[in-house]
């Protein structure tokens, strides 16, 4: 059974860091496509960045800002996602999700297993 699990989400204040983990089991992340996803209320799902099978890092819109860094440790079998200078307008649900194809996508139809999602809430 293949389980995604989140977390590292959590209230924190405009300007501060977060890092998102995402943990596997039941596959093995460095032989899949992992994408970062976020969804605000009322919007749609987005993509935030991807890393490939061969390592490629890819980010989407506002995460090409610099802000955001994806990295994976194979060992742990994660993968992570560093936000800093966070922004009230990254407050949302994030997900990982699990992809068997070689080359990195932003969209998320094309994503096969899900984690339940992390809940970031930047605010003062």
């Amino acid at each position: 059974q293949v389980q995604l699990v989140e977390s590292g989400g959590g209230l924190v204040q405009p300007g501060g860091s977060l890092r998102l983990s995402c943990a596997a089991s039941g596959i093995t992340l460095n032989w899949w496509n992992i994408g970062w996803f976020r969804q605000a209320p009322g919007k749609e799902r987005e993509a935030v960045s991807c890393i490939s099978v061969s390592g490629e890092t890819v980010y989407y819109a506002d995460a090409e800002k610099g802000r955001f860094t994806i990295s994976g440790d194979s060992v742990k079998n994660e993968v992570y996602l560093q936000i800093t200078s966070l922004e009230p307008e990254d407050s949302a649900v994030y997900y990982c999700a699990a992809r068997p194809d070689l080359y990195c996508s932003g969209d998320w139809s094309q994503y096969k297993y899900w984690g339940q999602g992390t809940q970031v809430t930047v605010s003062l």
